[in-house]
């Protein structure tokens, strides 16, 4: 009876190396004991709220231990701010309010996220001995961090108003569907809905399960399960041939994608079944035939704000031609910067920002050119190279690895192992086929697809669930992989 009580309380508290994460069967148990009680309360707004934020806080507590107190003490300060800087007539104090929000929540992001990066390059410079600090990083600060700035100068500005009660804030903070890994919602589009306190409907609760489904296939079955040989390669960059480096860095562009928009599908899915709508954070980014387009389709929750929050700040397009691309590119590099302490994330952030702007720059010379399918699909090669190529940075563990693998494709390239990689690696080959068949066909055949599903008999419904349950245990490793975007 012990040895069962053990078991019990580690399923139900936090465990370091088993955070818990919408891919897991600890979350679902959960889950399913949260909704019964969600749909006993929902009519009833007040204790709704206060029993989601609990949820939430503790959803927190299982990702990230005791760091669920900083995210109270965040949205403690955030909203207690609102409040004051909506009652100040002066300007000055307005102000304040904001600069004291936006420094205290960008020196907590600064000191978990960014305090060893700029101590070990500060002894670079002075040849000193640097020991990292024993730093945590919480999972998702960086995405309740840029909800907290967004919330905070939306209020300045007035395009909302501060809620009435610190639990409404909490819930739009803290909401667990978005919590961790995003989408990064935005206080004009959440809050109110929060005071609607609309009750999903039958189609709603059906196509939010139909994202989640689609959710578990790109998580659970084909990034999980690619992954394995994309981490063969970026763990050994020069220990395999160029032809099988380049497999790894198309696999790990289709993994990442497959693994956060998996992520994005299922939270928006969860939201949709408790009756909130999430805002879409990919559009098939694979399609894109530039740079700029990329950037509309991909991460389009965070693109999106760094857009309304660092670009038109900083001036936009308003200040000349010389000065847009310089804004651009300062934006993909504070981008860049978001996603990870490391030069080599700086590095992709501003090549993104130079493609951009030269995007941008050639706009006038490439209206010239015909629009038919083969300058398409050249304009299509060419940004999935560019975009594809600086996922290596991305994903490899140091700048040195990324340069290796590069040189490794381009000097090590041998045709005459394809036929094998394809008998070998076969079910790799398929995962990879599926995805970018998933790109390949019309966008309207997916949406098409979903209302199918939602209007589907309850005991179809039941099979596809079963069949892609049946599909994950078949291909899942052994442990449960965390989302990639864990780590930001």
């Amino acid at each position: 009876m012990e040895y069962l009580w053990h078991n019990i309380c580690e399923l139900f508290t936090y465990q370091k190396d088993a955070p818990m994460i919408f891919s897991s069967g600890i979350f679902w148990v959960i889950f399913l004991m949260f909704l019964p009680v969600y749909a006993a309360l929902k009519d009833k707004r007040k204790q709704m709220i206060v029993f989601v934020v609990a949820f939430s806080l503790y959803f927190y507590y299982k990702s990230s231990g005791l760091f669920f107190l900083l995210l109270v003490g965040t949205s403690l300060l955030d909203w207690t701010l609102s409040r004051l800087l909506v009652k100040q007539k002066s300007e000055l104090r307005r102000r304040l309010c904001v600069v004291v929000s936006v420094v205290a929540s960008l020196s907590i992001l600064g000191y978990f996220k960014y305090a060893n990066f700029f101590l070990w390059n500060w002894n670079q410079m002075v040849g000193g001995n640097f020991q990292p600090l024993d730093i945590i990083l919480p999972v998702g600060i960086s995405f309740y961090t840029f909800q907290s700035i967004s919330y905070i100068v939306d209020v300045y500005k007035g395009r909302v108003q501060p809620t009435a009660t610190w639990l409404e804030y909490a819930f739009f903070l803290s909401f667990f569907p978005a919590l961790v890994a995003g989408p990064i919602v935005r206080a004009d589009y959440f809050i109110p809905q929060i005071k609607e306190n609309h009750k999903a409907t039958r189609d709603e609760v059906y196509l939010g399960f139909w994202l989640i489904i689609l959710g578990v296939i790109k998580k659970s079955l084909i990034a999980d399960y690619i992954s394995q040989y994309n981490d063969l390669i970026f763990s050994s960059p020069t220990g395999y041939t160029g032809f099988e480096s380049l497999m790894g860095v198309v696999g790990y562009t289709m993994q990442i994608y497959c693994d956060f928009s998996g992520y994005s599908d299922m939270a928006i899915g969860i939201a949709l079944i408790m009756g909130f709508k999430l805002s879409a954070n990919f559009d098939f980014p694979y399609k894109s035939t530039n740079v700029t387009e990329f950037w509309h389709r991909w991460h389009i929750s965070l693109s999106s704000w760094l857009r309304d929050y660092v670009y038109i700040p900083l001036g936009g397009n308003r200040k000349g031609t010389v000065r847009t691309y310089v804004n651009n590119f300062l934006t993909m590099l504070i981008g860049g910067l978001w996603h990870g302490a490391a030069w080599k994330f700086v590095f992709w952030g501003a090549m993104h920002g130079v493609g951009l702007a030269i995007h941008k720059a050639s706009k006038p010379w490439l209206s010239r050119i015909p629009d038919n399918w083969i300058v398409r699909a050249l304009s299509w090669m060419f940004t999935i190279t560019f975009v594809s190529f600086l996922w290596v940075f991305f994903r490899a563990d140091s700048w040195t690895d990324s340069w290796l693998i590069i040189k490794n494709i381009f000097t090590n390239f041998h045709v005459d192992y394809i036929p094998v990689f394809v008998e070998v690696r076969y079910v790799w080959c398929i995962m990879m086929a599926v995805i970018i068949t998933a790109h390949a066909v019309p966008s309207r055949w997916w949406n098409t697809l979903s209302c199918l599903f939602v209007r589907s008999h309850w005991a179809v419904k039941f099979i596809v669930f079963i069949v892609v349950v049946q599909f994950v245990i078949q291909f899942m490793s052994e442990d449960v992989s965390p989302f990639i975007y864990f780590q930001f």
